[in-house]
């Protein structure tokens, strides 16, 4: 895979970095931590070992490490806050955005906390109380309490001055939000149409009421799929009854589809996305052994039902010579059904009304490869060992183990979501335990019974 022109700067700013701190040169690593934005730090911070590690994180700027904590994995941040004394915590913190801080609350200690909270003002601390009452996998947890809002019945003038007054705007402002005097969500008043409008105009006549705010308890990949479909910069997010909370902005949003992308990869091998990839080996060690005695438990599963036809295998080793052909096959065919069917589910394409249609296309798609390859398989099969006989079980074997593998491939997502466990997590060792089980047992059933 290609690497991407951010991925090359990463590797050069590590090289030089890892370079700066053996030679021991702090000045160096200062300046370039200076020119680097604190997402950047981050990526740094979680590709040096522990060790180095803490030594970049003494040499940051304290203006730049709260957004920096921000950046980083779950386990990366709190061995950061771990080495760092109470009252360097609440410097670096006191300046982040609300949601920035609501998400950092959670990982820094309660002294911490304590002092955060007794030094903000009443509103800001109103404004963290909303954002903490939220779960953060909500449109309400990522949203940003910072907004502009101004009321229908006034001007287009009177809102210009109101702007000038106050001196800026929020990053990422597209629109400000019209409320009423209960700050109920009316509408928006994009700045484009408040730029080019008569002044004159109010902003009823002009603002766009047609606009749906997003309500917080919308969970945050809907929220991205609908920012993607709308090619929304920022949206509303409203309670239940209506009254404006805040917004959420596109770079909110790409890192929860950054985040989803991250989990869906990591999961398919049992693995926390969260995870620092430094970690001790003992507890990285820990944390994998467990997949892979649910993997070795199915192995003797499969390896079980090779063992019922011990006898036939001694007599006829051909079959023991192609067996990894029928699995192997119907692992491909099946993941390709799983992924489409994780996929699917991820985004909402697939639900009870269109299941079943589903089903039918991909045990057609797998009815077809299996008339295709099975043909393939089995003339290669008769090539090899001289043998027609041989040639049509692993044909038939193949075509039985190719469809179960697709019916496996798009029921096990379902199932799974209907437990209430993530697909991505468990699929795939499900999958491969079917597959490898089913092919096994319908190609050395066939063996037996046809040339025994």
């Amino acid at each position: 895979m290609a690497e991407t022109a951010e991925q090359k700067n990463t590797q050069q700013r590590l090289e030089v970095l890892t370079a700066a701190l053996h030679s021991g040169t702090a000045d160096q690593v200062r300046q370039l931590l200076a020119s680097l934005h604190p997402a950047e730090i981050g990526d740094l911070l979680e590709s040096l070992p522990h060790g180095p590690r803490e030594i970049l994180w003494e040499l940051v700027d304290a203006e730049d490490k709260g957004e920096a904590l921000v950046e980083v994995n779950d386990e990366v941040r709190a061995g950061l806050i771990e080495e760092m004394e109470t009252d360097q915590l609440v410097a670096i913190t006191e300046g982040l955005d609300t949601d920035d801080l609501a998400d950092l609350l959670h990982d820094l200690p309660g002294a911490v906390i304590h002092e955060l909270l007794y030094s903000m003002d009443k509103q800001n601390r109103h404004r963290l109380e909303a954002a903490l009452s939220y779960p953060e996998d909500t449109a309400g947890g990522l949203m940003d309490m910072d907004v502009v809002t101004v009321r229908a019945n006034v001007s287009l003038d009177v809102v210009l001055r109101y702007l000038r007054l106050r001196g800026g705007i929020p990053d990422l402002t597209d629109s400000l939000v019209v409320v009423d005097r209960f700050d109920h969500y009316q509408g928006l008043l994009p700045l484009a149409t408040l730029l080019t409008s008569d002044p004159d105009a109010s902003v009823a006549e002009v603002m766009d009421a047609e606009v749906e705010a997003i309500p917080a308890s919308m969970r945050d990949d809907a929220v991205a799929r609908l920012f993607e479909d709308r090619d929304l910069v920022s949206a509303p997010v409203v309670d239940e009854d209506g009254k404006l909370l805040g917004r959420i902005t596109i770079d909110d949003v790409v890192d929860v589809i950054r985040d989803e992308a991250d989990h869906s990869l990591m999961s398919m091998a049992g693995l926390d996305e969260e995870s620092d990839i430094f970690a001790p080996a003992i507890l990285s060690a820990r944390r994998r052994s467990v997949w892979l005695g649910i993997n070795l438990a199915t192995a003797f599963l499969a390896s079980w039902v090779i063992g019922l036809y011990e006898g036939t295998l001694e007599k006829v080793v051909a079959l023991a010579v192609l067996m990894p052909i029928v699995a192997s096959m119907g692992g491909i065919a099946g993941s390709q059904t799983l992924t489409i069917m994780i996929r699917g589910l991820a985004l909402g394409q697939v639900g009870p009304s269109n299941s079943r249609l589903l089903m039918y296309k991909e045990i057609l798609v797998s009815l077809m490869n299996s008339l295709i390859w099975s043909m393939v398989v089995a003339v290669i099969a008769m090539s090899w060992f001289q043998s027609t006989r041989i040639g049509l079980i692993i044909a038939a074997a193949l075509a039985i183990n190719l469809v179960c593998a697709a019916l496996a491939g798009f029921s096990i997502p379902l199932a799974l979501k209907r437990l209430g466990i993530d697909p991505a997590l468990a699929g795939t060792v499900l999958l491969t335990t079917i597959t490898d089980v089913v092919g096994f047992m319908a190609f050395l059933s066939l063996g037996t019974w046809y040339l025994l």
